[in-house]
């Protein structure tokens, strides 16, 4: 398996950030409600294998639904999608290389966010309120998930917004890692698995599990956007400081120093 080292991959993303920065707005809102619906797929895959499990097996549940919620970015990454969890790493990260301004990282952000946030309505709405696939036999499981995101205090899921992303954006950076496919699906498939089964939070993935419960008649719309706020904010600095500008400091500056001199 061919393998892209640390300061390839530094370069890879810069360029991807690039791209994705000047995306038409068309295409980053298309690919970006893709991306907010494959996420909230790998979210309702995850509860409905978990809640297939005994109660006594709770812990193995947990971990099994885990396993399986990575079919999410792995969508995303292969079959192509605009995520705001990896573009907070991918975009300040080409930002930090000074190929973009910030204006282009806010205006990425921003028409992601919106479109993710669809994406996530829809198969919230369509598939879990309406085909009933988080209510029913799956209400209690999806209700237990959401209720522990927004009871935690502003400091606490900013915190866990830090560490979900700090593995979300490392499962991205494994990605380009490799350049076959099934290198880039093992790549992305154990830091996610991680921080799902550590309970980090996600800001995309919350815009699914939250508005389900609400469509269930549970938890309100001021409760997700407080919800929100705090994790998007942890998602950024965990993406744009824990590892984009880690990376930077560490294999981009010396790499375009190396340029200058030649």
């Amino acid at each position: 398996m061919s393998v892209n080292s640390p300061t390839r991959i530094t370069e890879l993303v810069i360029e991807s950030g690039v791209k994705k920065a000047h995306l038409s707005t068309h295409a980053t809102l298309v690919l970006g409600f893709l991306a907010g619906a494959f996420i909230s797929l790998g979210f309702l895959l995850a509860i409905h294998v978990s809640t297939m499990i005994p109660v006594q097996w709770a812990s193995f549940g947990t971990l099994l639904g885990a396993a399986v919620f990575p079919i999410g970015l792995i969508l995303v990454i292969l079959a192509g999608g605009e995520l705001l969890t990896g573009n907070m790493m991918s975009l300040p990260l080409a930002m930090f290389a000074r190929r973009i301004g910030p204006g282009a990282v806010a205006r990425n952000w921003l028409l992601v966010t919106v479109a993710n946030l669809l994406g996530a309505l829809f198969v919230a709405g369509c598939f879990g309120h309406l085909l009933g696939l988080t209510e029913g036999a799956y209400l209690n499981k999806m209700l237990a998930a959401a209720t522990s995101k927004t009871n935690a205090d502003f400091l606490h899921a900013f915190v866990s917004g830090i560490g979900c992303n700090w593995l979300v954006c490392l499962a991205v950076w494994l990605s380009y890692a490799s350049r076959e496919m099934s290198g880039k699906i093992l790549g992305i498939w154990f830091p996610i698995m991680a921080f799902v089964a550590i309970g980090f939070q996600h800001v995309v993935a919350n815009m699914f599990l939250i508005p389900a419960a609400i469509f269930a008649g549970y938890l309100s719309w001021g409760q997700l956007v407080e919800n929100l706020v705090a994790v998007f904010l942890g998602n950024a600095v965990g993406g744009a400081i824990f590892v984009g500008l880690a990376y930077y400091v560490s294999y981009g500056v010396p790499s375009q120093e190396a340029c200058e001199v030649q």
